[in-house]
């Protein structure tokens, strides 16, 4: 069973974007909505229940209140939420949770942004070249990403985890979403390709600036904070590890 359980009723949504940050490929997904939590204004504003998650409590640094691991963020006036995950996110065979939150979404008129990273081609490549940002949609998400200055797909591919299943579902109901792939560190958590998914994708869809200087100039202690989640996702499955892969790998 899936639940949205609302926190704060003081919050009304008005035809919110949101944006997912599940665990996946280089974290980059992950430290996207870190940040953004970091430098906006948001408050807790729901949590996600589901009995495939891994049932744990999460605590903060300087607070001492007991959190669900899968959480949602709203900004004050309703316009952007945050879903946010503390730990890899494993699909159920019955569907239920991907059924649970595109139902949410369609009822809350939400348009979702799914994050997930795809593999460098070499390390040579991750070295001295910028990572590629492209996008998918479906809906009306088609028309913005027509708007942004984005590559189109290389080559044949599929997003694998929750990411992937949440994208198709939304396509299957023709919802609006828009899904964005960064080429992303296989090893480690990778703030370069969340600052390029940040400037390249999010900002300009959800129509904000955000200071991603700080993920540079922090980006050592970004991935030692997060070396030990991107090392559990290095050994997941591909039900819960958000990815992009080449459509050869699953042939």
């Amino acid at each position: 069973m899936v639940e949205v359980n609302v926190h704060d009723e003081s919050i009304t949504l008005d035809e919110p974007m949101l944006v997912e940050g599940f665990p996946g490929i280089g974290l980059a997904g992950k430290i996207v909505t870190d940040h953004l939590l970091d430098e906006g204004e948001f408050v807790h504003y729901a949590s996600v229940h589901c009995e495939t998650l891994q049932q744990i409590s999460v605590y903060h640094t300087g607070d001492r209140t007991v959190r669900a691991p899968l959480r949602m963020y709203a900004d004050p006036d309703g316009s952007l939420l945050i879903l946010s995950s503390d730990i890899p996110v494993k699909l159920d065979k019955s569907g239920s949770f991907v059924e649970c939150l595109t139902a949410w979404f369609d009822r809350n008129e939400v348009f979702p942004i799914f994050l997930s990273g795809r593999p460098r081609q070499s390390k040579q490549q991750e070295a001295v070249a910028d990572p590629q940002v492209f996008g998918v949609a479906s809906g009306s998400g088609l028309d913005r990403l027509d708007d942004l200055d984005l590559s189109t797909p290389d080559e044949n591919g599929a997003i694998s985890g929750p990411t992937g299943a949440l994208l198709l579902r939304c396509a299957e109901l023709d919802l609006d979403a828009v899904g964005l792939v960064v080429e992303s560190s296989v090893q480690f958590p990778d703030p370069m390709a969340a600052r390029f998914l940040i400037e390249k994708g999010v900002d300009p869809l959800i129509d904000r600036e955000t200071d991603t200087e700080t993920l540079i100039q922090h980006a050592e202690d970004i991935r030692e904070q997060r070396e030990a989640l991107a090392a559990s996702m290095s050994q997941a499955d591909q039900e819960s590890s958000s990815q992009a892969q080449p459509l050869g790998m699953f042939q």
